[in-house]
């Protein structure tokens, strides 16, 4: 596969921020196409997302240093280069940039390429891009984590917790998932109207109202679902993205909700007490991104009742799996293409977590994109759960109608992963 073409350019993501999107045409006539998303909550062991932080463009955010990276050196590189596999391209960018976290070149046009070049090389090998990712494939839907309510950073309001998710792990089928979530979401909109509350949406497509607490949030998405057919603790349950590295101030996790500081110890029971009040089989980030103390207790306490997640802990680096693996912080890591910059360091930090029986989830970022790779990586990894927003905004459902098409074309191959890709007992 010779590279033939490079080219960059400075659009939009779903927050009105400028990212970067390159092209890539392969042998002179496969083209491949991505656009690189941006996180709001970012952990501060991410590669290097390089802005220009020139306060006459954009606040600062303006991208257009990557692109004249990807447009000017990078491609200067790669045309003319023939790479036989993934694998190949992404270590020979790795080497160029030579640093740990990609801030030479920076890790958003490092991904744009290797994404742009995983497209390209699934039309050049005339299969699927769903399939093409990893080998043998294993025809496994996930799970979808819907993001209803949006709180933190994610939204202006008074909820602690950045994201409160249903998980609809009881659903026959992937298009049976969605339209639980969908039946919930607007159950969902129809209560917050009528107790009073806005029903304008976060970042990720869930509602952003003012309510008083975490609790009280959990208790409206219970409600929402008790008026669907559908059985809260049995066919829907709750995951929580607490994004405790926002909330922890002067080393103590402070609720805003309640106007608590909570000491490590203390946000554990704080955490376990609502896994004993709800349904809830989800954590992420239930602490703060260097608290490995305090993260192995709290996979202790509560490993063998849900998934204890590591997003900022882990940021889809497979060194510092690795650790969380060896202290057993964790037991199951949430996987971002951006996190790490390239599609092959993404794909070895997924096998690690298989290999050690780690849950393994998929994820977009608050700053999204139409671009829907992260549905056909799901699938093609076999991971079992995806993570990608709520029921509205494009950026989102794009993703979820993605999913439904791969889901179409595999027909009665297509496996459905329920509850099997967890590892805890229901």
């Amino acid at each position: 596969m010779k590279i033939s073409n490079v080219h960059a350019r400075e659009l939009l993501d779903s927050r009105g921020n400028p990212t970067i999107e390159v092209d890539i045409i392969l042998n002179n006539q496969f083209k491949g196409r991505s656009i690189v998303p941006s996180g709001a909550s970012t952990g501060e062991y991410e590669a290097v997302e390089l802005r220009d932080s020139d306060p006459k463009r954009f606040f600062g955010k303006g991208v257009l240093n990557a692109v004249n990276n990807v447009n000017s050196i990078l491609a200067d590189e790669l045309i003319g280069n023939s790479f036989s596999s993934q694998s190949e391209l992404d270590y020979f960018l790795i080497e160029l940039d030579g640093t740990k976290n990609k801030q030479q070149f920076g890790a958003n046009a490092i991904l744009g390429i290797s994404m742009a070049f995983g497209r390209a090389s699934a039309k050049c090998r005339n299969i699927s891009l769903f399939k093409s990712f990893q080998e043998p494939f294993n025809y496994i839907l996930p799970t979808p984590m819907m993001n209803i309510i949006n709180g933190g950073s994610h939204a202006n309001n008074n909820i602690d917790f950045q994201e409160f998710m249903i998980f609809p792990v009881g659903a026959k089928s992937f298009s049976h998932s969605l339209q639980m979530g969908v039946e919930v979401f607007h159950h969902l909109k129809i209560l917050l109207n009528d107790k009073g509350f806005s029903t304008a949406v976060g970042d990720e497509g869930g509602f952003a109202p003012n309510l008083k607490s975490n609790n009280e949030a959990i208790e409206v998405i219970l409600e929402a679902i008790s008026k669907t057919s559908f059985a809260p603790g049995k066919d829907i349950y709750i995951a929580l993205d607490v994004a405790a590295s926002e909330l922890y101030i002067n080393n103590t996790y402070h609720l805003e909700s309640n106007n608590s500081n909570l000491s490590s110890e203390q946000m554990i029971d704080y955490l376990s007490d609502l896994v004993k009040q709800y349904p809830i089989i989800s954590i992420e980030d239930g602490l703060d991104e260097n608290d490995w103390v305090g993260w192995n207790e709290l996979n202790r306490q509560l490993g063998s009742k849900c998934q204890i997640v590591g997003d900022d802990l882990t940021v889809t680096n497979k060194d510092r799996l690795a650790r969380s693996i060896k202290d057993k912080s964790m037991n199951a890591i949430l996987i971002k293409l951006n996190q790490i910059g390239t599609i092959t360091e993404t794909i070895e930090a997924i096998d690690l977590a298989k290999k050690h029986n780690f849950g393994s989830i998929v994820s977009h970022r608050s700053g999204e994109t139409e671009d829907s790779i992260i549905s056909d990586f799901s699938v093609s990894m076999g991971n079992g759960q995806i993570k990608t927003g709520s029921l509205s905004r494009t950026d989102r459902v794009g993703k979820y109608n993605q999913l439904l098409r791969i889901e179409e074309e595999l027909g009665d191959q297509a496996i459905f992963a329920g509850s099997k890709t967890m590892g805890i007992d229901l």
